[in-house]
């Protein structure tokens, strides 16, 4: 039984191997991303693109670049590591991120073990920080009323992870489907907290085999994000008008193709023929699937939402055909 608010750990963390991955760069204390990534259980470069992402919600007391000189002097500060010359970082220098930063790849990421880790990750900033605090009793009493300004913001902001966070003996057998895979004929997502309607998406396309058919007149950045999970090879086609105040550019899916090279997208018009949205996987073979979506991927999570698997793919099948004949959607 896990009790409200408990953390549910995938591998152990160590706290005091964290705190010797905990530098002083430029008078912030700071990881390595590549050791945040390897707590978070994620790409180090699929972090920082997810930071790229989201760039104005990591400014530099957030997140930066460090300078060849500085990340020598971390390799110094590691006992008998001075790889820097023999090629581990000879294509970029790394990012850094403070305690904030931390917290805020938590939001940008939204997995559990990336929230989970990062709870105990910025703990061990405020235990660092305490110590500190506690045994450098020299400190001007402008700059310790500072530290232990930082310490109560960073102890809030752990505690309002963690009331966001809610225990599987709280969930209902209907919402499990998120642990196990969507087999269920309805999704439901509720406002996007706490079960994120980017995971929904994302599970729908990493089943398709062969081919994937998004129906969608209002599509968007997070529609290509979600179809960057599909399995390499799979076809994927968008249907659709491009329609609303915020429509996606050309610009912003050249910016997409060269980040996911391997993910291919033909686009084709809608010719104002549809109302609802629609997924179908693997049309055509028998493991063919067909999703009819209350609300379009770009806007799914904001309100309660629902996604049903239709059963009766057959009868859909002259009119996907026929929407499949359509001119090329040519994006402006």
């Amino acid at each position: 039984m896990i009790a409200k608010n408990e953390l549910t750990i995938f591998e152990p963390i160590d706290k005091n191997k964290v705190k010797t991955q905990i530098y002083e760069i430029r008078g912030m204390r700071v990881m390595l991303d590549k050791d945040i990534a390897a707590y978070f259980g994620v790409d180090t470069g699929a972090m920082n693109r997810a930071m790229k992402r989201n760039i104005k919600r990591f400014p530099e007391e957030f997140c930066f670049q460090i300078t060849r000189d500085e990340y020598h002097e971390i390799l110094r500060c590691q006992t008998g590591i001075l790889e820097l010359e023999q090629g581990k970082y000879s294509k970029y220098l790394p990012y850094v991120y403070t305690e904030h930063g931390v917290s805020m790849l938590t939001s940008v990421l939204h997995t559990d073990r990336a929230i989970e880790a990062g709870i105990i990750i910025v703990k061990v900033f405020v235990e660092v920080a305490h110590y500190i605090r506690q045994n450098t009793p020299m400190i001007p009493y402008e700059e310790l009323k500072l530290l232990q300004h930082k310490q109560e913001q960073l102890s809030e902001r752990v505690q309002n992870v963690e009331e966001k966070m809610v225990s599987k003996d709280e969930l209902s057998d209907f919402m499990k489907l998120f642990d196990t895979g969507i087999d269920s004929d309805e999704i439901l997502i509720l406002d996007g907290e706490p079960f994120k309607a980017d995971l929904a998406y994302q599970k729908i396309y990493e089943k398709a085999e062969k081919s994937v058919i998004v129906i969608d007149d209002y599509i968007g950045l997070k529609t290509l994000r979600h179809l960057a999970h599909t399995k390499n090879g799979v076809q994927i086609t968008i249907i659709s008008d491009n329609k609303g105040k915020t429509p996606l550019k050309l610009l912003e899916y050249s910016d997409f193709q060269a980040e996911y090279q391997d993910v291919k997208i033909k686009f084709i018009a809608s010719s104002n023929r549809i109302h609802d949205r629609y997924i179908a996987v693997d049309f055509g073979r028998k493991t063919e699937k067909l999703y009819h979506c209350g609300a379009s991927s770009k806007d799914a999570g904001r309100r309660i939402t629902t996604i049903m698997e239709i059963k009766g793919v057959a009868d859909y099948k002259n009119t996907l055909e026929s929407l499949l004949l359509n001119k090329e959607l040519v994006l402006s």
